[in-house]
């Protein structure tokens, strides 16, 4: 049976874990306000960035583009957007698990992966996929030049030809307590959707250049701007994935505590209980 000593060591490592854990829920905390401000500030500037884009190719009869493009998907990209640490619940295993089941459905066609986060890069390496590119380390602090860098790399390989489409998966923040996986086709651009989407709502620019040279331009920066908004959405969900399991691990440890804590008490007090009695058993044998 565990004595006194053990219960007070064992008590005392626990209260050690409890104050790791309710730091890093603050520093998570801290991070995910920045990271909130961000991802609520990149949200207008995707969405005006698309409905520009949905009024000049309303204007053109017949676009052209390399991004527009559409081929029968047998070469696909896929970007898996994963976190660089642990420590933050189910947000990686989900993105992972989710990258799996992709490859199970499209195992008739060649698959390359972009990997954006340590915790996907290392899993998807040890189940073989082809990561033709990794970067980590970004979710501290994301940066636009990071995402260019992405897009630039996905842009080129489609416009080369080396890959059909362009998928993203990732978790996309809601709320504190709550993200959403997200699995997002980001090229070809579908060309029938802006067309859709471009009616009387839109604004009515007026515009400096020829539409066909503007679309050329938006286009790239259409994609710069959804992996731009992919990533961010992903380091927000992290941090607050990450703040809300070292909450419950706090309380836990806590819980944990006063259990450990009665059941010291009542040994405790079984062992005076006993003692009083083999006293009085002595007295009592005596007399």
């Amino acid at each position: 049976m565990p004595t006194l000593i053990d219960f007070r060591r064992r008590i005392r490592s626990v209260k050690n874990t409890q104050q790791i854990t309710r730091a890093m829920k603050f520093v998570a905390a801290a991070k995910l306000r920045r990271a909130q401000e961000s991802v609520f500030a990149a949200r207008p500037y995707a969405r005006e960035i698309r409905q520009v884009l949905q009024s000049a190719i309303s204007r053109i009869e017949n676009p052209q583009h390399p991004l527009l493009a559409r081929r029968p998907e047998e070469r696909i990209l896929l970007l898996l957007v994963s976190g660089d640490k642990g420590l933050c619940g189910a947000f990686n295993t989900n993105v992972i698990r989710k990258g799996l089941e992709f490859r199970g459905e499209h195992s008739g066609q060649a698959l390359d992966v972009i990997a954006a986060g340590k915790k996907g890069r290392d899993a998807l390496r040890k189940r073989k996929f082809n990561v033709m590119a990794e970067y980590l380390n970004f979710s501290t602090r994301v940066e636009f030049s990071k995402a260019k860098e992405i897009s630039g790399k996905v842009i080129a390989a489609y416009s080369a030809g080396e890959t059909d489409a362009v998928y993203a998966i990732y978790n996309e923040f809601k709320s504190v307590l709550a993200q959403r996986l997200i699995l997002e086709k980001l090229l070809p651009i579908e060309q029938s959707e802006l067309q859709g989407a471009a009616t009387s709502t839109l604004v009515d620019y007026i515009y400096e250049q020829p539409e066909a040279e503007l679309l050329g331009m938006l286009l790239p920066r259409h994609v710069e701007a959804q992996v731009f908004r992919v990533l961010l959405e992903s380091a927000a969900a992290e941090h607050a994935a990450r703040m809300t399991a070292m909450d419950a691990a706090t309380n836990n440890a806590a819980e944990l505590i006063e259990s450990i804590t009665l059941h010291m008490n009542k040994v405790r007090q079984a062992s005076i209980t006993r003692e009083i009695i083999e006293i009085v058993s002595g007295a009592a044998s005596t007399a």
